[in-house]
């Protein structure tokens, strides 16, 4: 292929790998936040917590990836959540599937939630056979790593970790 030819073959080649790439956002200022594209598909900020460092989501498909720093704990509601480094799934306009990465305790065990559909004002998470209703104004706000909404009176800093200095002044 002549140099004139191979110029505009590669500047297509280029626009048509770019037009097929995923979204990934986290990284460029430009790229809204894995929050932003929660509320775009009709969900609260507070399904994940605070702290996401990047994410991936293929918009044709709905797939996506979502990466923490490190697995984060807290409790909410009553219920002891964990969320893994990563999280994987699929969304859709009012609908999460196919999640991994997301626990639940009941008694003893981690469950994985596995879906999270929306209704009305209402969100439903399920662990396969049994799921659970919550109003969605508990989670107009994101939950921090750690200790959930009750990080200032639990003595645990925006790290997840404790502030024994705190913890001694209000024993």
């Amino acid at each position: 292929m002549s140099p004139s030819k191979a110029l505009p073959f590669c500047i297509f080649l280029l626009l048509l790998l770019c037009a097929a790439s995923p979204a990934v956002g986290g990284d460029d200022s430009q790229s809204p936040t894995v929050y932003e594209i929660l509320q775009e598909y009709d969900f609260p900020v507070g399904l994940l917590p605070k702290g996401v460092t990047r994410y991936e989501l293929d918009q044709t498909t709905g797939n996506f990836a979502v990466y923490l720093e490190k697995t984060c704990t807290f409790s909410l509601s009553g219920y002891d959540l964990k969320y893994m480094s990563k999280i994987t799934g699929k969304i859709s306009k009012d609908r999460l599937t196919n999640l991994k990465g997301v626990q639940v305790k009941v008694l003893l065990f981690w469950i994985n939630i596995v879906e999270v559909t929306r209704d009305g004002d209402e969100l439903d998470f399920s662990v396969g056979i049994v799921s659970a209703d919550f109003a969605i104004d508990n989670f107009f706000e994101s939950p921090q790593c750690g200790c959930g909404f009750d990080c200032v009176n639990s003595g645990e800093n925006s790290t997840g970790e404790f502030n024994l200095k705190q913890l001694i002044s209000s024993a």
